[in-house]
């Protein structure tokens, strides 16, 4: 049987991935709009990397018209 390991990513990649700045990361996961991080630690955050993969992709299916 084999195993997906999930994997987490940090902010700066998030940003890079996603091409979006901090400030609108945040104001979009304010509005339930982007997937929330999960707390690593007191001062640590990082997102599940398929999380952030799924929301590129429902972008890019809503740039071709396919639907939800």
């Amino acid at each position: 049987m084999h195993e997906t390991k999930e994997r987490l990513i940090r902010l700066a990649e998030v940003m890079d991935r996603t091409a979006l700045t901090r400030s609108t990361l945040y104001a979009l996961i304010k509005r339930d709009e982007f997937p929330s991080p999960v707390r690593l630690t007191a001062t640590a955050v990082a997102w599940p990397e398929i999380s952030v993969d799924n929301w590129i992709q429902g972008r890019i299916d809503a740039a071709n018209g396919v639907a939800e």
